[in-house]
């Protein structure tokens, strides 16, 4: 009989704190309902006392997203306990408070400013609380990496004995390597006596490019808990990648028999998912979910997969959801085939959402040819902002040619109020920016953009990512269109719409500024 891992996401929470990757409530709710659907165990929805957005996402996901645990992440303090409890409470027995405290010398000395015994007494009491309000409880020793052995093994008996039945060992900093940390995890089993009254769990950072290592490495030492990010993402250098972990113990199955209750074939549109509303794009070479993942160019390596796939590729594109066949939808497809393939890709839409999301598709299909999976993830992604857009884009006309200074002229829908203004830029995309900008305030600083292509041809899809900053408020918009100029001005709409205090300036006058 093969083992069982239980897959534990932190992607909104860990995950959400990368920075330019805040997301909003929607955004949140569909993340959580695409990991739910994805199998993972475990959902840690969020930092409940962070912010009344933070307690509201994660109290309507525990009230919405069924399956998974859902957990609401706490210090070590009576006001965050209570906090958390109250956000996770709709999940009834799927409910989990997840309680830390620091407990290595660097950050017991320098951020805590507590003696070790303090440490010990106030995790102790917050598990107890936490135990007492919840019908489980996962403690965390932050920066267990770099935690004394001994130490550990004192708070971890004593967490336990309060009644914790998850213990997290954490490498916060991403510090340790694979046969430290594996044989951290031993030594804490069998030195702790009540080790077997909990479950083990790893938390592992990557700034040593060591994270999927070293929670593989906790894994056969005996952790049956690995806390994990999709495409990696997290603070810093990001999370151990959910997608590796997994389909490194599926293609692995002979080493390490331990299973998983994640559904691979989820994994791609997942993926996409997350990247689409965070604004974060997946680096082409990234394991498992990266654009050239089961792209083959060398002459020598098509010729082996041509003759036999696995020459070359240890795993299917199939088995993590990549449709290697072109998608036959076009203008002519009717709601039922695309509610079907949504639902093949993990989406299921009734109602006004399946109509609103067909309305996109039809405008789409009128334009491309072929419509892909990829075209279908961007659509339901661009819906997701139907109900939050106070501006809109009415019409974007973009001139720019050899020796010409380009110019483009936009018409806005700002509050119901029909804006109109024209700029001049390096390109049209610029002349496009400096146009809406001028409409609006705050124009917000760009830090970020990025294009890229979603599908093949001369017809695809653009997809761009721009990230702007206004004061300490960063946010990212999504925009996708045949036209590039006009996926263009669609991202920056999208962003600008997510700022706060968003307005249209009170003077439009006809722009044409540097």
């Amino acid at each position: 009989m093969s083992d069982r891992l239980y897959i534990f996401d932190t992607t909104l929470r860990d995950g959400e704190q990368s920075p330019g990757c805040s997301m909003n409530i929607e955004e949140k709710l569909r993340v959580a309902h695409g990991l739910s659907a994805l199998g993972v165990d475990v959902i840690e929805a969020g930092f409940p006392v962070a912010s009344p957005g933070d307690f509201e996402a994660v109290n309507r996901i525990a009230r919405e997203v069924q399956g998974s645990i859902i957990t609401g992440l706490a210090r070590a303090h009576p006001k965050d306990i209570e906090g958390a409890a109250k956000a996770i409470e709709p999940a009834g027995d799927r409910a989990r408070i997840h309680t830390f405290i620091a407990t290595s010398p660097i950050h017991m000395q320098a951020k805590l400013r507590m003696q070790p015994d303090e440490v010990v007494q106030r995790a102790v009491e917050a598990v107890t609380l936490a135990r007492s309000l919840a019908p489980e409880v996962e403690f965390s020793a932050e920066d267990a990496g770099r935690s004394d052995i001994d130490f550990l093994c004192r708070i971890v008996e004593a967490t336990i004995k309060a009644g914790a039945r998850i213990i997290n060992i954490p490498d916060t900093v991403g510090y340790m390597t694979p046969f430290e940390f594996g044989n951290r995890i031993k030594t804490l089993m069998e030195r702790v006596p009540n080790s077997d009254q909990a479950i083990f769990s790893v938390h592992c950072h990557n700034d040593l490019g060591l994270a999927v290592a070293n929670s593989l490495a906790a894994v056969e030492a005996g952790a049956r808990q690995v806390e994990c990010t999709m495409n990696g993402l997290g603070e810093r250098a990001g999370n151990a990648a959910l997608e590796e972990i997994v389909m490194t113990l599926k293609t692995r199955a002979d080493y390490y028999g331990i299973d998983t209750g994640i559904d691979t074939t989820k994994i791609i549109p997942t993926s996409k998912l997350v990247s689409q509303i965070t604004g974060m794009p997946v680096q082409a070479n990234k394991a498992i979910v990266g654009a050239n993942a089961f792209a083959h160019e060398s002459g020598i390596h098509q010729d082996g997969v041509l003759k036999h796939k696995q020459t070359y590729e240890i795993m299917t594109p199939e088995s993590v959801g990549l449709n290697t066949n072109r998608m036959v939808l076009g203008k002519h497809s009717g709601r039922a085939a695309l509610k079907s393939r949504y639902a093949a890709l993990g989406t299921e839409l009734d109602g006004d959402e399946l109509n609103a999301v067909f309305a996109r598709f039809k405008i789409l299909a009128d334009k491309k040819k072929d419509i892909f999976d990829e075209d279908l993830m961007t659509i339901l992604s661009g819906d997701s902002e139907v109900n939050m857009e106070r501006i809109k884009l009415v019409s974007l006309h973009a001139a720019s040619g050899t020796g010409d200074t380009p110019v483009a002229a936009v018409e806005l829908d700002i509050e119901g109020e029909i804006l109109k203004a024209t700029g001049e830029g390096d390109g049209p995309v610029d002349a496009a920016f400096k146009a809406i900008k001028s409409l609006v305030e705050p124009k917000g600083k760009l830090l970020l953009y990025s294009v890229n292509a979603i599908t093949a041809g001369t017809d695809a899809q653009g997809e761009v990512t721009v990230r702007l900053q206004n004061e300490d408020f960063i946010v990212n918009g999504q925009g996708s269109d045949t036209d590039i100029v006009v996926a263009s001005a669609k991202a920056l709409i999208a962003a600008l719409n997510k700022l706060p205090n968003m307005h249209a300036r009170e003077v439009h006058a006809q722009y044409s500024g540097v």
